[in-house]
């Protein structure tokens, strides 16, 4: 058994953990931060992306112990101080770019790093940088949709696929 500590959406975070531990089972099991989704553990969904100093991950192919120190956001940390949803979030709804909501999370996760690292991708970069999480229920066209609006694009023009 091995200590960590970390600081999960802002506040510091520790735990006692076997050396296999994951990062997903550690938010979800010890943390009970359970927005974080395991669909796969193959890092092939997507569903269980975080933020891990700054960069996004897929925490179910990450050790806890990796994140040792580090400065992790989860889908829990996304909405306004208020409690509000965030502009990522609210395109979400806005736009209906989920239905069951399983792989939500790891695509609001995906969005935000996206948008961070390019405040107004095209559709096409969109769509490739989401390769790596799988949606079984929107095809996607709602989910890029409500990222290129939570970008301030215009989306009207994004084609359906």
């Amino acid at each position: 058994m091995a200590q960590v500590t970390m600081t999960v959406n802002g506040k510091a975070a520790s735990g006692e953990i076997e050396g296999r531990t994951l990062l997903s089972s550690f938010l979800r099991d010890q943390l009970k931060l359970t927005g974080t989704h395991v669909g796969c553990d193959t890092s092939q969904c997507g569903a269980c992306v975080v933020h891990v100093d700054g960069v996004a991950v897929k925490s179910c192919t990450m050790l806890a112990a990796e994140a040792d120190g580090a400065d992790v956001a989860t889908i829990e940390g996304q909405a306004n101080a208020d409690g509000s949803l965030n502009v990522i979030q609210q395109a979400f709804q806005d736009h209906h770019g989920l239905q069951c909501g399983f792989c939500t999370p790891g695509m609001v996760m995906s969005a935000a790093a996206l948008l961070k690292d390019n405040p107004k991708p095209s559709e096409s970069d969109v769509r490739e940088y989401l390769e790596g999480n799988i949606c079984r229920c929107t095809g996607y066209h709602n989910i890029v949709k409500a990222i290129m609006a939570a970008s301030g694009q215009d989306v009207g023009a994004i084609a359906a696929e």
